[in-house]
């Protein structure tokens, strides 16, 4: 892999009009948004078909979370396909495999465990369309847009994974849970044809990797290796795993908690919305209102930020003081814009693509673990105990990112 030489980028401030002005990412984001509905509604809808057949809890919770794991292993066995392969016929493919699972899922009568592996199976490729997609980002924003485009998709993803619940909820209840998951295949099918008639090919030469290396799987080993080996790679692909995954524990104990406080029923449902809302509301002031070098000193507060709100559960409060801590955990979350620039200015120009798809699948994954670990600790200490010790690892990593500026 050839190392980026390259300074950091300037300190002229974008703004989202500049960052839209971009067909070529304006199409990826309008996808990408489709898309990420279509999941919301999808993983739903699987989840309620499979408590419906089984009456199984467990089962239920695989079904919901059976597109996490898979992630890393895709992306440690085929993250160099992102990079070796031409953008356009991957991330269609991807969008199309979506669809094709979605269909199946609603048409055919398959045994859970089966239903389980074809979910699994998509799983294993999602690094390689994400993957793709984050590098023709990267190449068709520069400088501060690049930054704002991703905070712009961050807040499509927050609301997007709202909507598609909400919709996933309507669409069960109206016209079934089979129904409901063709509805999730038609919105696959038109992004895919969207990317497949709207996206450019990009010239030849620059579809990204080498070629005649070795197989796939031993070029997305050795490219993770390289990645991973690298100590600002690694710091910096560590600080935007940590805290969410730490903040996804605390999570996953909402409803537990609102349960263990008898709150009224669907008040579960208000306070899981609180951190969407509170990182649409951090990711638009500090994307929009602050300059890129404010935005990277505001790195440690912000991710303490994240932590902090959370140790207040350990005084087990009512639903409105609740919501005010979560919608400023939320708001926390901000702190990855000030990440990007680094990021990005730290990979090889020949694995972006690996790269963004390890970044992706490392926080999915982690995501998944977060909740399993502090749910085992809240057996013992409590629902507010483990909320709060969650919050305070996400404390502790701030304090770990703070410490580089003070190592050689």
């Amino acid at each position: 892999m050839t190392t980026t030489a390259d300074p950091l980028p300037g300190n002229r401030r974008a703004t989202y009009r500049d960052v839209l002005a971009e067909p070529r990412f304006r199409l990826l984001f309008t996808t990408r948004t489709v898309a990420i509905t279509a999941d919301s509604l999808r993983i739903t809808t699987f989840s309620v078909l499979v408590f419906t057949a089984t009456g199984s809890a467990l089962f239920s919770a695989l079904a919901f979370g059976i597109s996490f794991l898979p992630q890393l292993f895709g992306s440690l066995l085929f993250g160099s396909l992102a990079d070796r392969l031409p953008p356009r016929a991957l991330i269609a493919s991807g969008y199309a495999l979506e669809c094709a699972a979605a269909v199946l899922l609603a048409l055919v009568r398959m045994p859970i465990a089966a239903s389980l592996g074809v979910v699994a199976l998509i799983a294993l490729a999602t690094p390689l369309f994400s993957g793709a997609s984050g590098r023709l980002v990267a190449r068709w924003l520069t400088d501060d847009a690049y930054v704002l485009g991703r905070s712009l998709n961050n807040m499509a993803s927050s609301g997007a994974q709202l909507f598609g619940l909400a919709l996933g909820g309507a669409a069960v209840a109206v016209l079934g849970p089979h129904r409901a998951l063709a509805v999730s295949a038609v919105l696959y099918l038109c992004c895919a044809l969207a990317v497949r008639l709207r996206l450019p090919r990009l010239e030849p030469g620059v579809s990204g990797g080498a070629r005649g290396d070795g197989g796939a799987v031993r070029a997305s080993l050795r490219g993770a290796g390289l990645l991973l080996r690298g100590r600002t790679v690694r710091r910096l692909m560590l600080a935007q795993w940590l805290p969410s995954a730490f903040v996804a524990g605390a999570e996953g104990l909402i409803v537990a908690y609102a349960g263990g406080r008898h709150f009224a029923p669907g008040w579960y449902a208000v306070l899981m919305g609180c951190l969407p809302v509170g990182m649409l509301i951090g990711d638009l002031l500090v994307g929009r209102l602050l300059p890129p070098p404010a935005r990277e000193r505001l790195v440690v507060p912000l991710a303490a930020l994240m932590g902090l709100p959370l140790a207040g559960f350990a005084a087990e409060p009512g639903v409105a003081v609740s919501c005010a801590l979560l919608l400023l955990t939320g708001s926390g979350f901000a702190y990855g814009l000030g990440l990007q620039r680094p990021f990005l200015a730290a990979l090889p120009r020949d694995g972006q693509g690996q790269a963004f798809g390890l970044l992706g699948s490392g926080n999915m994954t982690l995501q998944g673990v977060g909740p399993a670990c502090f749910g085992s600790v809240a057996e013992g200490i409590g629902t507010g105990g483990a909320i709060a010790l969650a919050g305070g690892a996400a404390v502790v990593t701030a304090g770990w990112i703070l410490s580089w500026h003070r190592s050689p």
